[in-house]
């Protein structure tokens, strides 16, 4: 089974597609999307898809990768369909994509985004964050994009050394820029900073929803965050490894929700502005989270050290909570807690490997 074809799936896609918004923005239009593949960008394509299906929106997604066949397995339920067209582009090179004249939307989200690609990969870390980004900035101005999204991330923020309580959007953390686990925060900085100037000097329209950390049943399996590691050995029926004391205390946002919010910025936010994207009922200790896994697995938890290459890529923030407000002024809400998040992930995920 795949996952479009799972019914709990199929219905958090549903109701993402029927949220109040002003999707008549994207009637007719089109849409670039970078990390067509991932977690959050494949839950995206489902949503539009429904959405050109149900509603006769007639959105074109111009899905960008790297890998065809991926992708191909991925998107198989649209593959075919005259409003889906993949295209095979690396964002860390100049885009020559002769088959887009125009573009609507440009919305980027590859980004390498757990930690042994971090450690392992620090350089196409950086560059995708930063080279990438500029890449489709560049594009964008040049094909009349309406908008620009680039998703980033709570990294930003860096280290909370007890001066608040949760970030909000013009909160400027700490972080020590002169280590590896650097690169991933310090590019994300980056890449918000030449929106703003492509905003300034192109006249861009640019928007910036900040992401928690994002799980749900579209996660990679090659995923190394720790939530992603207790998921997977909930569905392999395993214990569940947690590699610290576990007192890191943090926001997480359902795949559907982060989806609706990043949608809600899209269509309704205010240029050049940044947005976080986070669920306060989904706020919690990772060995909490760890026991969560384990009671919907009806399994334990236990403890281990990480190698000195998983370690290197691990967050040092051991408190990293986002404040929402600011995006629930524009109509946003969170549809699923994290009970309900892990216990429909592990589920849907379940039946994907039966």
């Amino acid at each position: 089974m795949k996952v479009y074809e799972n019914e709990l799936y199929r219905r958090d896609v549903a109701e993402a597609a029927r949220i109040d918004l002003p999707w008549d923005k994207l009637q007719d239009s089109s849409v670039l999307l970078s990390g067509a593949s991932g977690m959050i960008g494949s839950f995206l394509v489902d949503v539009i898809g429904y959405r050109n299906r149900e509603r006769g929106m007639n959105c074109t997604v111009y899905a960008l990768g790297r890998n065809a066949d991926r992708a191909r397995e991925r998107f198989g339920c649209w593959w075919d369909e005259p409003w889906f067209r993949f295209i095979r582009a690396d964002v860390g090179q100049p885009l020559d994509l002769p088959e887009i004249d125009q573009v609507g939307y440009v919305l980027h989200l590859a980004s390498n985004t757990h930690p042994v690609a971090y450690a392992t990969d620090p350089i196409g870390t950086i560059t995708t964050n930063i080279i990438g980004t500029d890449n489709l900035l560049r594009f964008a101005a040049e094909h009349g994009a309406v908008r620009f999204l680039f998703a980033s991330s709570v990294e930003i923020y860096g280290e909370n050394r007890g001066d608040v309580g949760k970030f909000d959007e013009s909160y400027l953390g700490y972080i020590d820029c002169n280590t590896l686990r650097a690169g991933y925060p310090e590019s994300k900085r980056c890449g918000e900073a030449l929106c703003q100037a492509y905003k300034k000097r192109c006249g861009l329209d640019v928007v910036i929803p900040r992401l928690a950390r994002v799980y749900g049943p579209t996660m990679l399996r090659s995923d190394t965050k720790a939530l992603s590691q207790f998921i997977l050995k909930g569905v392999a029926g395993e214990n569940i490894i947690l590699k610290s004391a576990g007192e890191q205390f943090y926001s997480y946002t359902y795949v559907a929700d982060v989806v609706s919010g990043m949608l809600t910025v899209l269509l309704k936010g205010e240029s050049g502005e940044a947005y976080n994207i986070a669920d306060e009922d989904s706020e919690i200790r990772l060995k909490d989270l760890a026991g969560l896994c384990a009671e919907t697995a009806g399994k334990k938890v236990v403890f281990d050290i990480p190698d000195a290459s998983e370690a290197a890529g691990y967050s040092k923030a051991t408190v990293a909570r986002l404040e929402n407000g600011k995006l629930k002024t524009l109509g946003w809400q969170a549809r699923t807690d994290i009970r309900s998040g892990i216990e429909k992930t592990i589920h849907i995920l379940r039946e994907l490997v039966i």
